[in-house]
């Protein structure tokens, strides 16, 4: 479920980022404001395929490569239908691509990839990542992934991810080129900055334990269902066991032998029903999966606001600092208790010469302290602008992704009740005719 996307445009900033390469980033994008990629390219990971070879330390190791195609959507709504441009990808690459997407525009919610092993299994369903319906299930997340940058307004501009699409040889020099590895934050500087921010803004300490409490609630809810699952299969397949005892007892009586048989064929197919019923649901379990990672994206957006605000304001107090200091050389009065005060008790005060020279190397510091400050200032309220604009666009996305996936799981536990009471219907009729 590919959100549009919201076609208001973001600004980008990053606490990492000069001006140059904040533009930089804007020149990074291919076309006009508004425009995706999804209008212009149809995008699908169309296969999965197991592969053998070796690993950076020379080891051989077998591994999955997913098949990328993407064919220009103005060739088919002219009535064309040419062959998709194809390649291949592993998921390591796909992992590659969002880490960029995250460094470059730390103000949006970027989508998560689907989980690299399977989480929240019932005892039933393989946890290999190797498993055959897991690597389906995979190649459907990575998909969604992949259709919902192309279709948001900022990250499918980008020509990283066009490079990801169409190059299949090149896009890893493209991407290190960047250097987006050098300028990802460390964890812990950017939770430093959760504990010693002063002012930190409401709305996002708010949406951060907003995450928090979305993740917890979501991982409830899947081991809930997982649960659930477990006692459903054992629920199903013990029908076969009536199965079984009706057919048998067929063969000891005459006149009621055709009932006996008939509702046990009627059981025999509603316990083999069981695994169908439980891959549907793994479907939905895996669009819940999505907003439990999607939760870590979105606190991601929140620590990174936590960090710009806080290198604004040591940024401010360096420069109150320094106007504190030029104060006290200019009037040789020292307000507060210092190092600097008792050398000058100790050792006499400061020569008319070196206090001259330390006010004026304290005029560059304030000068160059204000043009960080008023630096940080803009990349603050640039990166509170976009990353609320995106975050509310999420919220949009994740209200209505959710309320289709929980009605579309009760339906199907409606339906799945209605086959019960259907088999069971039918039993009566044969059990009537005996």
């Amino acid at each position: 479920m590919a959100d549009a996307g919201n076609k208001e445009s973001a600004p980008i900033g990053g606490d990492e980022f000069t001006n140059t390469e904040l533009e930089n980033n804007k020149n990074n994008t291919m076309v006009e404001e508004g425009s995706t990629l999804l209008r212009r390219m149809e995008i699908s990971v169309a296969e999965a395929e197991k592969r053998t070879g070796k690993n950076t330390v020379n080891m051989q190791e077998i591994f999955t490569v997913y098949l990328i195609e993407t064919r220009p959507i103005d060739a088919i709504t002219e009535g064309h239908n040419p062959a998709p441009d194809s390649l291949w990808r592993r998921y390591s690459e796909f992992e590659i691509l969002r880490n960029y997407l995250l460094v470059t525009y730390p103000f949006i919610v970027v989508p998560p990839l689907p989980e690299k092993r399977a989480e929240f299994v019932w005892h039933k369903l393989s946890a290999d990542n190797m498993d055959p319906d897991f690597v389906e299930r995979r190649r459907i997340g990575l998909e969604n992934f992949l259709l919902r940058v192309a279709s948001h307004s900022v990250l499918s501009n980008d020509k990283i991810l066009y490079h990801f699409l169409t190059e299949e040889h090149r896009w890893k020099e493209v991407v290190y080129e960047t250097g987006f590895q050098a300028k990802a934050d460390s964890r812990i500087k950017a939770l430093s900055a959760t504990f010693r921010v002063k002012n930190p803004d409401k709305r996002f300490t708010e949406m951060k334990h907003y995450s928090d409490e979305l993740q917890s609630l979501t991982s409830q809810l899947l081991r809930v269902r997982a649960r659930v699952a477990d006692r459903i299969y054992g629920v199903y397949k013990v029908h076969g066991n009536y199965g079984r005892v009706f057919s048998e007892w067929s063969a000891l009586e005459k006149e009621m032998g055709d009932g006996l048989q008939s509702a046990g064929h009627h059981m025999d197919a509603y316990a083999a029903s069981v695994d169908d019923i439980l891959e549907e649901e793994e479907r939905y379990a895996d669009q819940l999966k999505e907003y439990l990672f999607y939760a870590e994206a979105l606190r991601a957006v929140c620590r990174k606001h936590e960090l710009t605000q806080y290198e604004l304001e040591t940024a401010s107090s360096d420069l109150i600092s320094k106007k504190q200091q030029r104060e006290e050389l200019a009037t040789g009065m020292v307000r507060t208790f210092s190092f600097k005060g008792m050398t000058n008790k100790l050792f006499g005060q400061e020569t008319p010469e070196q206090r001259e020279a330390k006010l004026s190397l304290l005029e560059e510091q304030i000068v160059q302290g204000e043009e960080t400050v008023t630096e940080k200032t803009v990349e603050c309220e640039e990166y509170v602008k976009g990353a609320w604009v995106d975050m509310q666009r999420f919220k949009e996305q994740k209200d209505r992704d959710l309320r289709e996936a929980l009605i579309g799981y009760a339906v199907m536990q409606i339906s799945m009740c209605k086959k019960g009471i259907q088999v069971w219907t039918n039993a009566k009729e044969c059990f009537h005719k005996m």
